[in-house]
């Protein structure tokens, strides 16, 4: 007589379709539907985003406001909209790249706000600053820096390619916060004053950024005498009370800031913490105009 299998056996035979049934219901990341939610907007470029980044990057943009003064909508519906409003794309294009880069959603906020959120913009003085580019300019760039600091080193020539090809629209302002971790920060800030007060200070400043290495004070007087300072108001400048007064000033102004490090860099009174993405910033806001 044939014997009749165990339920465990009847078990364990089913589990194969089981199985089969339960990889079969559920699609792959890649192969599910995008909710409605999640459809590409007018003028941002999100094909490379992963079905999963693009319902966050979705998330984010229904949820920060826009950064148009007089659009009192969050993001994602004002570029739905298509509303005149020349900050909004921009914007999500920062937000899609932050989604990319996996950012947490604390950071997103964060870095989001700082940018965009008017409320963010700081007040920095410029009066006595060594500038160049015109008073008025649609944008204004602050640099935070130290001669000796090597990121600083390798930023100058960025930060001048940045401004040769925008110097009709952009005015960059340097403040001195020599660090105490470099011997040779003050003394190359001390000079730049003192070439400032012969109106040389830009010259100084690219014959310090071009000799990272050579900061001692017979360098730094041999590049004063290069772009043709009187040499003995020189010295005499960059020992004074007031190239004290200066570099002091400036130490204070970036902890009211809260200035942490160099380079620190403000693109009309917001901070951009990330230096790299400066050129970045200055397009934007000049795209967008002031909002």
């Amino acid at each position: 007589m044939a014997m009749r299998p165990s339920r465990v056996a009847l078990v364990l035979a089913m589990v194969p379709a089981i199985l089969s049934a339960a990889v079969s219901c559920v699609p792959a990341p890649s192969e599910r539907p995008h909710p409605a939610e999640d459809a590409p907007l007018p003028g941002v470029d999100t094909k490379d985003l992963t079905p999963r980044e693009r319902h966050e990057f979705s998330e984010y943009v229904r949820a920060l406001p826009a950064p148009c003064a007089s659009v009192a909508v969050s993001l994602g519906p004002c570029l739905a909209q298509q509303r005149p409003c020349s900050a909004c794309a921009p914007a999500a294009q920062f937000v899609a790249q932050l989604v990319r880069e996996g950012m947490a959603r604390e950071q997103v906020e964060t870095r989001y706000s700082r940018r965009y959120d008017p409320a963010s913009a700081k007040t920095i003085p410029l009066e006595g600053s060594p500038s160049r580019g015109p008073v008025g300019a649609r944008v204004v760039v602050v640099e935070f820096a130290d001669f000796e600091c090597p990121f600083c080193q390798k930023m100058a020539g960025t930060l001048d390619e940045m401004w040769e090809k925008r110097k009709a629209d952009v005015r960059f302002v340097y403040k001195f916060m020599p660090l105490p971790a470099h011997p040779h920060g003050e003394m190359a800030a001390r000079a730049a004053i003192a070439a400032d007060m012969q109106s040389k200070f830009w010259a100084m400043h690219h014959e310090l950024f071009s000799h990272p290495h050579n900061l001692e004070p017979p360098e730094i007087e041999r590049y004063a005498e290069s772009i043709g300072l009187n040499m003995d108001r020189f010295r005499a400048d960059a020992q004074s009370a007031e190239a004290t007064a200066r570099i002091e000033a400036d130490r204070k102004l970036a902890d009211t800031l809260g200035v942490k490090g160099t380079p620190t860099l403000f693109v009309d009174g917001r901070e951009c913490e990330v230096p790299a993405e400066i050129t970045t910033w200055v397009d934007d806001e000049l795209a967008e105009g002031k909002r």
